[in-house]
């Protein structure tokens, strides 16, 4: 439930609070500000911890035709400062991946269809 609706309906910071899941001194300050015309404060966006190392990633990728793996490059971003976990690395190379699958072909035949001949002898 909303902060400010729940404090409409108890009329209390306690009351609100319990219905919120929250401590009476944040419905006190949300209610302060509403009641002051103040809009909710935005956070900005922080920047994920791999930004750092997309460069790096986006090359490897591009230079191995997508056949690249995460294990393979954890090392090399690790060298070049990136300290998040292992699982937000994955995340980032297959990102990546899916990003330059559009231009490398993988799995394309190049020799074109393969034709059947049927036999009319029909031994």
């Amino acid at each position: 439930m909303n902060i400010v609706a729940a404090y409409q309906l108890v009329g209390t910071y306690r009351g609100a609070a319990d219905i919120c899941g929250t401590t009476h001194k944040t419905v006190k300050r949300v209610i302060e500000r509403t009641e002051a015309g103040e809009p909710r404060p935005v956070r900005a966006p922080r920047p994920a911890n791999y930004e750092g190392v997309r460069t790096l990633v986006t090359d490897a990728v591009k230079a191995g035709k997508g056949r690249v793996s995460a294990k393979r490059l954890l090392p090399r971003a690790r060298a070049a400062g990136y300290t998040g976990s292992d699982r937000n690395f994955r995340r980032l190379v297959a990102q990546e991946k899916r990003a330059g699958a559009s231009t490398v072909a993988v799995g394309v035949r190049r020799c074109g269809p393969r034709v059947s001949t049927w036999s009319s002898t029909g031994a």
